[in-house]
């Protein structure tokens, strides 16, 4: 079940926010950006980067994705490992708040999300 309209604009507008935060220089976006999108209860945070090949051509790189289990009320934390599959990050693998899943990625103590 998708997050209801008031759900989705709050949930945008703090995403938006974090990654505003963490985005590049103006003078670098056209190489290389931050993004995220919301698919049905998820939260997906993306670079997109210039083709190594076809600059011109933009490719998404996944960092992190939140899903939101309204049964129980978290936000369960996942990390793309090398096999391209999202993967519980079991050194938190939950957040009660939306803000908990932005600070997790943000601190990246594990080095998972940004490298």
């Amino acid at each position: 079940m998708a997050f209801s309209e008031f759900e989705l604009k709050k949930h945008e507008k703090e995403v938006s926010a974090f990654i505003e935060k963490r985005r590049p220089p103006v003078h670098v976006r056209n190489e290389v950006d931050l993004s995220f999108r919301i698919e049905n209860q998820s939260v997906v945070i993306f670079e997109i980067r210039a083709g190594w090949r076809n600059p011109a051509e933009k490719i998404e790189q996944l960092v992190a994705k939140s899903t939101y289990v309204k049964s129980q009320n978290v936000w369960k934390v996942y990390w793309l490992q090398q096999d391209l599959k999202w993967h519980l990050y079991e050194p938190v693998s939950e957040a009660k708040t939306l803000a908990g899943f932005l600070s997790v990625v943000d601190q990246d103590t594990h080095c998972c999300f940004w490298g």
